[in-house]
């Protein structure tokens, strides 16, 4: 048997987390706050609209849902094609180290030149380049990232030898995740420190660029540090693609979590993506406070994960993430509230006592969901892998989390059309379509809150189906007992 990995080792595994989370994070949080200002910005701060604002496609799709959405077409192929170039490798350095170190440097200079874009506002004569780069542009980060994230997911099944080694990886990849999405989050507060010397524009590119490069060196840390071949015995998988992703997909209860997962992915990325536009819009704030609030909800979700390891022996997995779902949900109903007309004071004004009273709530609420949605569902990608495995005798945990890296970005994409063609849906329809002053509106966000409640009850209702006790039956192990009692106990029905 191959050696365990240590506590600190693991540890350095979970930087790569921190590197593809920073990358990750740039893209939810600024890809459509960049490209969609808000009035302030524009009329204000000097932001320029490379694309072209309002619904533009169809009265529905703004241009960067529409690029979004296309990428996803490609990512529909290079999804299980990467995860199956993985599981069948036999290279021997292992067979997911070699891939995650391609990637890296490509993935993190995509990310910067998303941004470097300068062919002038969407209504000059080479605006429609600006479509083109930023398509292409997205097309190749979701590459990339994926070359990254797939092979590096797998690991956790591979190098997660039993449940408590599983449950601490999770732990630790989630608190680097945390804090890799919240340190994309700091250009709100030194871009406009930047502004005055470099203008809007390159006070973001500024930071991005050097954002990309911490997280280039969060990316080629564990594949510098740590020897995959001394930790698994490399057993490449028989199966093609098609058919390891066929067959991937008849797993029940991976589709079960899969289906529901694009429901976790399209609230969170929808409460990412949605923050900035809920503090400043909604509750009246400056650009700043995003990261004030943002820092708060990743300090006080972390002060739950090492809590979680003991819910999961009490409750098992499959009722803490339901749990999760409707915590979520709830934060959603109160930014929803706090985008009532009237009820909050308006962009650009600093906000009030108020404000603040909406923005704590939802901080606090929002925490212990974090905690949980954040650990615990790729511990359970990792359980139907190793189930699979054990019942098949074919070792396919790329592709399982291939698929799940799918349901991430597709949740991700989903989410991001949505929110673009809900924020300004209310003002497209009024005064502003005339005007060409279109831009994210309360009206707006109240329906984005509200699309984001339904997706997490979704999610909620379909992890229903999930079937724990048979998955930690499968692949129970010595020092196991108490996760598979909780699962026992928590699912006596099936």
């Amino acid at each position: 048997m191959k050696k365990r990995l240590s506590k600190k080792q693991m540890i350095i595994f979970s930087v790569g987390q921190f590197g593809w989370s920073l990358l990750g994070g740039i893209i939810s949080a600024w890809l459509v706050t960049y490209f969609l200002p808000t009035k302030v910005d524009v009329v204000e701060n000097g932001a320029v609209q490379y694309l072209i604002p309002g619904l533009a496609i169809g009265g529905f799709l703004t241009i960067i849902g529409l690029i979004t959405a296309l990428s996803r077409i490609f990512d529909a192929v290079t999804d299980p094609l990467i995860a199956s170039l993985s599981d069948r490798s036999k290279n021997p350095r292992g067979r997911r180290i070699p891939f995650m170190q391609i990637a890296a440097i490509p993935f993190a200079v995509v990310t910067v030149l998303m941004f470097v874009i300068d062919f002038g506002a969407y209504d000059s004569s080479l605006g429609w380049l600006n479509i083109l780069w930023v398509s292409v542009m997205i097309v190749l980060f979701y590459l990339f990232m994926t070359m990254y994230c797939t092979p590096y997911n797998a690991l956790i099944s591979e190098f997660g030898q039993c449940q408590e080694d599983r449950m601490f990886i999770s732990t630790a990849i989630s608190f680097t995740y945390l804090f890799g999405t919240l340190i994309a989050y700091v250009p709100f507060v030194v871009a406009p420190m930047l502004r005055g010397a470099v203008g809007f524009a390159w006070s973001y590119r500024i930071c991005f660029i050097v954002l990309a490069a911490i997280a280039l060196v969060g990316l080629l840390l564990p594949t510098i540090l740590l020897k995959e071949t001394d930790f698994i015995e490399p057993k490449p998988s028989r199966e093609n693609v098609f058919k390891s992703l066929t067959a991937t997909f008849k797993n029940k209860d991976f589709r079960v979590f899969s289906f529901s997962d694009i429901m976790y992915w399209v609230g969170l990325t929808m409460f990412q993506t949605g923050l900035p536009y809920f503090v400043r819009v909604s509750m009246g704030f400056d650009s700043g406070m995003v990261m004030v609030f943002m820092g708060g909800m990743t300090i006080l979700a972390a002060v739950f994960y090492p809590f979680v390891t003991g819910f999961v022996k009490k409750f098992g997995k499959k009722k803490l993430v339901i749990a999760g779902f409707i915590g979520l949900a709830f934060c959603y109903a109160i930014a929803a509230v706090s985008s009532i007309p009237g009820v909050l004071p308006e962009e650009g004004t600093g906000g009030n006592g108020l404000s603040w009273a909406f923005g704590i709530a939802i901080m606090v609420i929002s925490a212990l969901p974090m905690a949980l949605l954040g650990i615990i569902p790729q511990s359970i990608v990792a359980d139907v892998a190793e189930a699979e495995s054990k019942t098949t005798g074919e070792n396919r945990e790329g592709m399982f989390f291939a698929a799940r890296t799918f349901a991430m970005k597709f949740g991700q994409s989903l989410a991001m059309i949505l929110f673009t063609s809900l924020a300004v849906s209310m003002a497209a329809a009024g005064a502003g379509a005339d005007s060409g002053e279109v831009y994210p509106s309360k009206a707006g966000m109240i329906i984005v809150a509200a699309v984001a409640v339904a997706f997490c009850l979704a999610g909620a209702a379909i992890l229903f189906f999930y079937n724990e006790k048979k998955v930690m039956k499968t692949i129970a192990k010595k020092g196991d007992e108490e996760f598979l009692k909780a699962a026992e106990e928590n699912n006596k029905d099936k």
